[in-house]
């Protein structure tokens, strides 16, 4: 089928997702983006690239695709924020099980809310694994929701704009290297799904090594219970996020953040036992 949008020729995935977008238009984007913000594995950037191109050539309008994608991120991020609030700790330990690094996915993005605050909103969604879990750590922060929506709606108006805006100016500069992709052949297909493989493979088995290595050095709390009922004095230091409200469910037990214990700000006993507790 010819194409007569009076522009070269478009090639391959460029042109199909152009031909989808303008034949479902602003109802394709809204749908789309609410879907990859409510967690469905959709990636938003090549239909916002497309939207951007169309509205270059007037099949589209900037400003309604903008609002289309804005609203759907909205409320999107609306219903995770409303989950984390009365969910708090549990969404993001939900999101982080389907994680490479479910040990630590918790702990990386909780510190980063901590230090950043509601200003990560601004910039989450360019970054895949903060953009899981803003909106629930918001939520779970106590953080108003007219605040959240103030700093969401500039995140998702900057998300937004400058995929659009990359279609809008260098839509035509982007064929190329798609057609470059497309005559590589299939070798460049096979590194495309080799590197991924292993680089997922290596994550896996540097999990499975720290797991072993932490089984040896585990201790239950039905353990611990009987080393303080009979009289031990181990050093206990509790490693919990400071979004980790909740007293210690460990008596005598320290307070002290990952940080602080890695730059050595504590001094730590060294003739006790050392136990160190986290979520």
């Amino acid at each position: 089928m010819p194409y007569d949008g009076g522009l070269p020729a478009p090639h391959h995935i460029l042109a199909e997702t152009i031909h989808f977008v303008e034949r479902h238009g602003y109802a394709l984007l809204f749908g789309w983006v609410l879907a990859e913000q409510g967690a469905v594995p959709l990636p938003s950037i090549p239909v916002l690239v497309a939207a951007g191109w169309l509205a270059r050539t007037g099949r589209l309008q900037a400003g309604v695709a903008a609002a289309c994608c804005v609203t759907a991120a909205l409320l999107a991020d609306s219903l995770w924020f409303c989950l984390g609030r009365r969910r708090g700790p549990g969404v993001l330990r939900w999101i982080c099980r389907i994680s490479l690094e479910p040990d630590s996915c918790v702990r990386r993005t909780e510190d980063a809310f901590l230090r950043y605050g509601m200003r990560s909103l601004l910039v989450s969604k360019f970054v895949p694994g903060l953009n899981a879990v803003a909106a629930p750590l918001a939520g779970s922060s106590g953080a108003s929701i007219g605040r959240f929506l103030l700093y969401d709606a500039a995140g998702a108006i900057l998300w937004c704009g400058a995929y659009l805006a990359l279609g809008y100016v260098f839509g035509e500069q982007l064929e190329p290297a798609l057609q470059w992709v497309a005559g590589a052949g299939s070798w460049l297909l096979a590194l495309l799904a080799v590197v991924p493989g292993l680089w997922i493979g290596w994550k896996f088995a540097q999990r499975r090594r720290f797991l072993r290595d932490l089984s040896v050095a585990r201790i239950t709390p039905e353990e611990l219970r009987g080393l303080l009922d009979a009289g031990e004095t181990p050093y206990i230091v509790d490693l919990r996020s400071g979004m980790d409200t909740e007293p210690s469910p460990i008596p005598n037990s320290v307070r002290i953040s990952v940080q602080e214990l890695g730059a050595g700000r504590h001094a730590i006993p060294r003739d006790r036992e050392i136990i160190l507790f986290c979520t």
